[in-house]
């Protein structure tokens, strides 16, 4: 006979399912009853008596998963940035563990949110996050975009874009107007500013990348606000059951819009730009060259608005970390801080001008570097240099949660690091687009499909302004990075082409 626990499990989809009348609250109540209290006395089972002291529940019953969009890590006041405003994030921080060296596998959204929900390098695994966490008792809930969503389509559309919908017990979406949204509308490349409502860039049109919206009122019409308004509420509901809750932020990514005071703190005038480097696009392969660059795309005619694409970019972060206080704030009120990890980080990176690149798509240090904060109870806070992937999250807030790692997933557990941030589990970082990129700690290597490679030092040159792949002096350091980089991936069963400058000699 099937043993209870295994019944259960196997009929919870059925049990999920929603009934005529859409109710399924109440089966997703009794089930977290039922499993809840088995799991309490064994998710860590070693073949001693469930009562037994080793056998206790585990300190950290539930995750938080808060994921920003299109952020940059350095944008962040915890990751150096001087003038953006992030005290939320920044208190985060200073309550968990930040990792400095957090790198995105996929580059653009729908990639890099596949990656992290199934832990797999590229394409889906078997299961998702969600899923996980359903099968082993817990009440699983997306707030917006998690899974990819076309911003701002699907946003204005209020609809599910590509979401996995097994994934979750329950899914909410944010639906907001964006570009749309009433307030002084700028199509910066096209050095457009109006409040008329007619004629702004959106869904699918060329030049929606450079749209900000400096609204009046709150916020409270926007999806973020709406996202930490549900994420909120979800708190107060599933308070006393085991919960994994993704709130999914759809800022900074494009248009920028936020309320005028987010704009206030950052006049265009005071902002700076990357630094312009002479033929900087000399020594990057054409495959490595984001496809839009403002030579192209026509912001490079107007100086002072990629300013104001600064001015937006921070509002829009600045607005986002304060839907972070707001979720933060209530789970403290709520005293579940003590028993929930919680988890910031973002899809990917972006482009602001950098080697006169904008937005994502392409494997340079500002879009494959993402932020990434674990706050979870019973480890320290601090800071730590180890070399990490979106793909370890999967398994890391599974053992933190006290659950089986699936054999499926690729990634690795953090808790090691968590525990001493000294520790390094792996030797570099696995990005792709148009190629492949592998980071360590001191180097970035670029490997792309055509055979062109990149090659930085990322100690003397952070920013890759100068590639070193044709240089002689660095070839037993390329020849380094591109084994690493090709066991990684033999690793996860992928393969690319072969540099043209390290190719191997005919046999004679």
């Amino acid at each position: 006979m099937m043993p209870p626990l295994m019944i259960l499990i196997f009929n919870r989809r059925q049990m999920c399912h929603p009934g005529p009348d859409g109710s399924r609250r109440w089966a997703v109540r009794l089930l977290a009853l039922l499993l809840g209290a088995f799991l309490s006395g064994n998710n860590r089972l070693s073949g001693s008596d469930a009562g037994s002291e080793q056998d206790a529940a585990p300190t950290i019953q539930n995750v938080l998963l808060i994921v920003s969009d299109d952020l940059r890590a350095s944008a962040l006041g915890c990751y150096g940035d001087p003038i953006c405003k992030t005290p939320n994030i920044d208190k985060l921080a200073g309550q968990g563990l930040l990792f400095t060296h957090s790198y995105c596998q996929g580059t653009w959204c729908a990639p890099s949110r596949t990656s992290f929900m199934f832990s797999r390098y590229q394409g889906r695994g078997k299961r998702t996050l969600g899923e996980h966490f359903q099968n082993h008792g817990l009440y699983s809930a997306r707030v917006g975009k998690i899974f990819h969503m076309r911003v701002p389509g699907d946003i204005i559309a209020g609809t599910d874009g590509q979401d996995v919908p097994e994934c979750w017990t329950e899914r909410f979406n944010s639906q907001g107007d964006e570009a749309h949204t009433p307030g002084d509308y700028a199509c910066l490349n096209l050095n457009i500013f109006t409040d008329d409502l007619e004629g702004r860039q959106s869904t699918k049109m060329p030049h929606r990348m450079f749209v900000s919206v400096s609204i009046d009122g709150d916020g409270s019409d926007q999806p973020d606000h709406k996202t930490a308004s549900k994420t909120i509420e979800l708190l107060q509901e599933h308070r006393d059951e085991r919960f994994f809750i993704a709130a999914g932020f759809v800022r900074p990514h494009y248009p920028m819009v936020a309320p005028r005071e987010y704009f206030e703190p950052y006049p265009w005038q005071d902002m700076s730009l990357p630094p312009q480097v002479q033929n900087d696009l000399a020594d990057i392969p054409k495959l490595g060259q984001s496809p839009s660059r403002s030579a192209k795309n026509g912001i490079d005619e107007y100086p002072d608005n990629q300013r104001r694409m600064w001015t937006a970019y921070y509002a829009s972060i600045s607005f986002m970390d304060a839907q972070v206080g707001r979720i933060l704030e209530e789970l403290d009120r709520l005293g579940l801080r003590e028993s929930t990890a919680v988890v910031f980080t973002s899809d990917h990176g972006y482009h602001l001008g950098d080697h006169t690149f904008w937005q994502k798509s392409n494997v340079h240090v500002e879009v494959t570097r993402v932020p990434l904060i674990i706050s979870a109870p019973g480890y320290e806070s601090g800071r730590t240099d180890s070399i990490v992937e979106l793909v370890d999250l999967y398994p890391t807030v599974s053992e933190l949660a006290g659950l089986p790692i699936p054999e499926q997933v690729q990634g690795l557990s953090l808790v090691p690091v968590l525990e001493d941030p000294s520790v390094g589990i792996k030797d570099g970082a696995l990005s792709f687009s148009n190629g492949h990129s592998w980071r360590t700690k001191n180097w970035a290597y670029m490997r792309y499909n055509d055979g062109s490679a990149e090659l930085y030092d990322m100690r003397r040159d952070p920013g890759q302004i100068t590639n070193l792949a044709d240089d002689p002096q660095y070839n037993a350091t390329l020849k380094r990075m591109h084994a690493g980089l090709s066991a990684r991936l033999e690793s996860t069963g992928l393969t690319i082409a072969q540099p043209k400058s390290i190719a191997p000699t005919p046999a004679p």
